[in-house]
């Protein structure tokens, strides 16, 4: 073997030597940015935790969920709460053509206009923040109202559709023996139901300023 063959061999086994050692640096400096983040966001530390808590908890439109959680009588960090759970306050729209910050689908925002009163419903409206979170929190309001103020039902009828939840209260045996780990069949809508509630304790610790708690 030549000496430049050689130094060409030891290059690439060092190369593949320090290909690991490089990754594992990389997965450490992540850890421990993540670790300083969450400590940033428990303990609010200065403009830090709040830099961090806009990303990973952010807040938008606080002046129309406070707007509307007073109209609505509703908890304006169950409004936040379900619009972090729905669309991380970015406007979007789904595969199932569900839009807005509350991702309302135009069904069911054709039902909340009757429910309502409404009668100029236009679909394109729903990407607008007022009216996406008008029609959210009025739905929010209808199913409380419709549970008997069961925010466990009304958030799982949210996620899932009345007809489902109506179906698992019968087969729980009523609303006070329904439990949503035992008697919702769907992982979507127990991670969703729980993430709610987590999110809510989170805008009420972290927000209570903005969201006029």
């Amino acid at each position: 073997m030549s000496s430049a063959t050689a130094r060409t061999t030891q290059v690439r086994r060092g190369t593949r030597r320090r290909a690991p050692a490089r990754r594992r640096r990389r997965l450490l400096a992540v850890a421990i940015v993540a670790v300083i983040g969450s400590a940033a966001l428990v303990l609010g530390l200065g403009p830090l935790g709040d830099a961090i808590r806009e990303v990973t908890l952010p807040l938008r439109h606080d002046d129309i969920i406070r707007q509307q959680s007073a109209e609505k009588q509703l908890d304006p960090a169950l409004i936040a709460a379900v619009i972090y759970q729905e669309s991380k306050f970015r406007d979007q729209t789904s595969q199932a053509g569900a839009r807005g910050l509350m991702q309302i689908t135009p069904d069911t925002a054709r039902y909340i206009a009757r429910l309502s009163g409404g009668t100029k419903f236009q679909q394109g409206d729903l990407a607008t923040p007022q009216i996406n979170i008008s029609y959210g929190a009025y739905y929010l309001r209808y199913l409380l109202d419709r549970y008997d103020g069961n925010d466990e039902l009304a958030i799982a009828a949210y996620n899932a559709g009345e007809t489902n939840v109506d179906r698992w209260v019968r087969r729980a045996g009523g609303p006070e023996a329904f439990d949503r780990l035992d008697d919702i069949p769907f992982p979507e809508t127990r991670s969703y139901v729980k993430g709610v509630f987590d999110r809510r304790e989170e805008y009420r610790d972290h927000y209570a300023d903005e969201l006029g708690l």
